[in-house]
């Protein structure tokens, strides 16, 4: 996870940084604000911004859920929303790990609130985040091979398995 983090999180910074740099008054917006306004960005970066950008804002998420001493069941109001959705905590992780071991190429699993204010699990493509669709995310886990090619090589099963607790 250290080379992920110092080698892949830290290019999607840098390279967002450098793709801003020529636009003072973008460099004042969070990522978040360069995210959900894709459309009003200077015609030649909104490429850069949603790869480079989504990979810092995805990352950022992926490292503030991830803990070596983490898992079991969440509690409190995300713990219930979770058992009224899915009707248990293990029938979530069944699904979120379907979906993450089934998404095709390369992407991101979540758990997003989406616009009705509902639990729903939702892949995205690449660095695409689930704002650019009006979601809200709450988890997400980080199926680019990037994520556990050098420990899992091909099984991304057995990676996606392993980093929800199986």
């Amino acid at each position: 996870m250290q080379f992920h983090h110092d080698k892949h999180h830290a290019a999607y910074v840098n390279n967002l940084n450098l793709t801003v740099a020529k636009y003072p008054e973008l460099q004042k917006k969070t990522v978040v604000e360069l995210i959900k306004n894709l459309d009003s960005l200077p015609a030649d970066i909104p490429t850069s911004v949603r790869n480079n950008g989504g990979g810092d804002l995805n990352h950022t998420m992926f490292w503030q859920i991830m803990s070596p001493d983490g898992g079991g069941e969440p509690k409190g109001e995300i713990g219930a929303a979770i058992i009224a959705k899915f009707g248990s905590f293990e029938e979530f992780k069944n699904a979120f790990n379907q979906a993450g071991t089934k998404l095709f190429g390369s992407g991101w699993t979540w758990l997003v609130l989406n616009k009705s204010g509902q639990l729903e699990i939702t892949s995205t493509a690449n660095q695409d985040s689930p704002l650019m669709k009006g979601l809200q995310p709450i988890m997400g886990n980080d199926v680019l091979e990037h994520a556990y090619y050098l420990k899992y090589c091909n099984q991304r099963a057995e990676y996606v398995n392993y980093s929800q607790g199986r």
